[in-house]
């Protein structure tokens, strides 16, 4: 099993090197119902970033593995989780903001659990799947009130779960981007683009996409 995740995290960083062009991408593994076992062999291997779509399960592992893994936490947050969640010292991101309500809870519970500013990403609801969270057309809104009454957010990106072999989800997040960074008066550059999972992600890449999220390819199909 060792060499199995090993071989496979390779394998997925060979693919995304072989894409890029002086450009740098985040892989963050997707580690949702894996054993720290695994966790910690990616870990072992070189890998630094996971991603967890429940609070439980980075508040449970994230105690037993190394204190310098950066956890992605990329499912929906539930209001009443954001203490539990802001309690994680290694918290790197949350990728699933989708409302102002959450974030100023999320500013203000920052203020008292953290030194530093959480960085955020919007979720953007690109297909207009009801099955999706994220916002759909307010992320202008959404960004600019996190930029300017949030400031124990840091704004970094935006993040989509596209429809799947759906292409148009990877232009749809670039363009509100585009919008966002012109009504913050920022490069676009500035904010990073999380889209893209196992069966996408070198398309998304070739998109421009800064953040990847990877799970079945590199620890094998989740339970469910």
């Amino acid at each position: 099993m060792i060499s199995s995740v090993v071989d496979n995290l390779a394998s997925v960083n060979s693919r995304i090197q072989s894409i890029l062009s002086g450009r740098t991408v985040r892989l963050v593994a997707v580690s949702k119902t894996k054993p720290e076992e695994l966790i910690q062999q990616a870990y072992d291997a070189g890998h630094r970033h996971f991603g967890e779509n429940y609070v439980e399960e980075i508040v449970r592992k994230a105690p037993n593995l190394p204190a310098d893994i950066q956890w992605h936490m990329i499912g929906h947050l539930q209001s009443n989780k954001v203490k539990k969640l802001l309690e994680v010292p290694n918290l790197y991101v949350l990728e699933t903001l989708d409302s102002k309500s959450l974030a100023d809870k999320l500013d203000k519970q920052s203020a008292s659990v953290r030194e530093n500013p959480l960085k955020v990403f919007l979720q953007v609801n690109t297909s207009g799947e009801q099955s999706k969270s994220g916002v759909v057309g307010e992320h202008v809104d959404l960004g600019v009130h996190v930029a300017r009454n949030c400031p124990h957010l840091e704004l970094a990106g935006l993040m989509t779960i596209g429809a799947r072999g759906n292409s148009g989800d990877f232009t749809r997040l670039i363009e509100a981007r585009q919008e966002l960074s012109q009504a913050l008066n920022r490069d676009p550059e500035s904010l990073e683009l999380s889209m893209g999972m196992s069966g996408d992600f070198e398309e998304a890449i070739a998109y421009g996409s800064t953040n990847v999220r990877v799970g079945s390819l590199i620890f094998g199909e989740r339970s469910k």
